[in-house]
């Protein structure tokens, strides 16, 4: 499945913010791309472009394409609780964001790449789609013949574990236990949600 794959500082730089992470380029160059990149910070956006924008954030952000992101929504606006939020719990139980959040990537791409490569288990099966649904209770490890991929251990030294409430991490065992769905609170993104919902109630 096609995914971006262009330059990253460019997107960040869209947004305003630095969404793919710590980003040299966007900290000196916090406007716009373009030739009119100063004056297009300051212009004012329409309603239906503020709300298109925070999609297009979320989607990137969560490096989920057009189709899934939609069936994302239909889900949250089938379930129970507020919708909006309900996406971003939806988007935050992915397998990949799991991986990511746990520190065992650096990015949510490095993420993505560890579990199609199959070095992700949960509950002790290998599962290699990075889009898996991620389950209260469930157990997301390192596979045994992964635990020494120079990646992964760099990427753990550094991460300070335990950091998210809804997950629990046993760095001795490199596996972690995803709690439960997160509160909106907790969820450091920053996505305007309901500005999603409002899009796509039209």
């Amino acid at each position: 499945m096609a995914r971006y794959r262009g330059p990253k500082s460019k997107i960040a730089r869209k947004f305003g913010e630095p969404i793919f992470g710590p980003d040299k380029v966007f900290e000196h160059k916090n406007y716009p791309p373009g030739m009119h990149g100063l004056s297009a910070k300051r212009r004012k956006k329409s309603e239906y472009g503020e709300q298109l924008k925070e999609k297009q954030k979320a989607k990137y952000t969560y490096g989920v394409l057009e189709r899934q992101f939609r069936g994302l929504f239909k889900k949250a606006s089938a379930s129970k609780g507020v919708t909006g939020e309900v996406l971003l719990q939806l988007l935050e139980s992915r397998l990949d964001n799991v991986v990511f959040r746990m520190g065992i990537a650096k990015s949510r791409g490095a993420a993505r790449q560890f579990v199609t490569h199959k070095h992700i288990t949960v509950n002790g099966k290998v599962v290699n789609i990075p889009s898996y649904s991620v389950k209260p209770g469930d157990i997301i490890a390192v596979r045994e013949k992964s635990k020494s991929l120079e990646e992964i251990t760099t990427s753990l030294q550094s991460h300070r574990s335990n950091q998210y409430e809804w997950l629990e991490w046993n760095g001795e065992q490199m596996a972690g236990k995803f709690l439960n769905r997160p509160e909106r609170e907790e969820i450091p993104e920053n996505i305007k949600e309901q500005l999603i919902v409002e899009l796509y109630s039209k």
